[in-house]
C-alpha cells in the first residue's frame, strides 16, 4: 500500500538529513541537537495515557498510518483501533467503549437518537474524500463502463440468478458472482442508497467487512464483481479493473472535483467531546491526526481535503479541550 511508500520516503529523507547534519553541523547545531537529546531523554513534552477507537474498514488505512506515525512521537501512548466497519463502530461508540469511530458515512438519525440517550455528546471531523469504486476481473474485457440504471439491474435482488447477458446480450451468457461489503458498512449503507435506492442488495452475494476477502474474491473469478473503498482498488490495480461509471473513471481529480458523481464521498472522524476533554493523550492524538490526515490520505490512496477545512477541523478540537 502507498501507506509503506509514504514511511519509506520518511525514513530515507530522515537518513539523508543525518548524513547531512554528520558531516556540516555547526557548533550551535550541535549544541541544540544535545539539548534536544536532554529533552528527549527527561522525557519532557512526552504523554502517557491510551486511546480506543473503532469503526470503518475503509478509513482505516488512513488511522493505520496516522498510528504507526505517531508512535514515533509519542511512544509511550497506546492507541488501539478495531475494524467492525461503521455501523459496528457506532454500536461501541454510542455504548461508551470508544473514544473516536471511523466512518465512511454520515451518522444515522437513530445512531444520533442513541447517542443523545446515552448523555453522548459528539463532533464529526471530515478528514478525506473517497470514491466508492466497482471492480471487476483482470479478464472482464465487457463490464468496464457501467450506467447507474446497469449497476441497479446488476445488484438489486430481484428473485433471479442474474447472467451478463440478462444486462447487456452482447455480454457473455454466465452468472454474475457478487462480493460487497458486509451490512455494518458505511460503504454498504452508501451503495444501497444510492445507488440500490434503498432495495435489497443481490442475496447471493458473499459479504464481508475485509476489504481484502472481496479483493481475493474478485480475483479469483472471471464473472465476478464488487465494490469498496478507492484506497483498495489502488493497492491491488494490478489484480483488478476498475469500472467506470456513466463514463467517468475514479482517480484523485474526478473524486476531488465531484465528477465521478453520484459515488464520490466524504470520510469522518466522531470523537466523544467529553473524552476529548478527560483525555489529554485522545486530544493530543487528534490533534496529530488533523494536522496529519491530509498527507496520510494522499499516501495511503485517499483524496486530501483543501487545507483550510484541517484548519476548520483543528479549530473544532480546541474549542473542545
Amino acid at each position: 500500500m502507498k501507506k509503506w511508500k509514504y514511511v519509506s520516503l520518511t525514513a530515507v529523507l530522515g537518513s539523508a538529513l543525518l548524513l547531512g547534519a554528520c558531516a556540516g553541523t555547526s557548533n550551535e547545531e550541535a549544541e541544540n541537537s544535545g539539548n534536544s537529546a536532554q529533552q528527549k531523554e527527561n522525557g519532557e513534552g512526552q504523554i502517557t495515557g491510551s486511546v480506543m477507537g473503532d469503526g470503518s474498514s475503509t478509513v482505516a488505512p488512513i488511522t493505520e498510518a496516522l498510528v504507526e506515525e505517531y508512535a514515533a512521537v509519542q511512544p509511550n501512548v497506546q492507541v488501539s483501533v478495531g475494524v467492525s466497519g461503521t455501523g459496528g463502530g457506532f454500536e461501541k461508540f454510542i455504548a461508551g467503549e470508544t473514544d473516536f469511530s471511523n466512518a465512511s458515512r454520515d451518522i444515522k438519525e437513530e445512531e444520533a437518537a442513541a447517542l443523545k440517550d446515552a448523555g453522548i455528546e459528539y463532533t464529526k471531523f471530515e478528514i478525506a474524500y473517497d470514491g466508492i469504486t466497482v471492480v471487476v476481473n483482470s479478464e472482464n474485457d465487457w463490464a468496464t463502463d457501467l450506467t447507474i440504471d446497469q449497476l441497479k439491474k446488476i445488484w438489486i435482488e430481484d428473485g433471479t440468478k442474474k447472467k451478463w447477458s440478462d444486462i447487456d446480450p452482447s455480454w457473455p451468457d454466465e452468472e454474475i458472482v457478487y462480493y460487497a461489503p458486509g451490512t455494518d458498512s458505511g460503504t454498504f449503507d452508501y451503495f444501497d442508497e444510492i445507488i440500490l435506492d434503498g432495495e435489497d442488495l443481490v442475496r447471493s452475494a458473499q459479504l464481508s467487512e475485509d476489504d481484502n476477502v472481496i479483493v481475493q474474491g474478485v480475483v479469483s473469478d472471471k464473472n465476478a464483481i464488487g465494490f469498496f473503498g478507492y484506497a483498495y482498488y489502488l493497492e491491488n490495480k494490478d489484480k483488478l479493473k476498475a469500472v467506470s461509471v456513466n463514463g467517468v473513471e475514479p482517480t484523485n481529480e474526478t473524486i476531488e472535483n465531484g465528477e465521478y458523481i453520484p459515488l464520490s464521498r466524504s470520510l469522518y472522524v466522531f470523537v466523544n467531546d467529553g473524552k476529548v476533554k478527560e483525555n489529554k493523550a485522545f486530544y493530543d492524538f487528534m490533534k496529530f491526526s488533523l494536522e496529519n490526515a491530509g498527507d496520510m490520505a494522499e499516501a495511503v490512496g485517499y483524496v486530501r481535503l483543501p487545507d483550510e477545512k484541517y484548519e476548520e477541523g483543528l479549530k473544532r478540537l480546541e474549542e473542545l479541550k
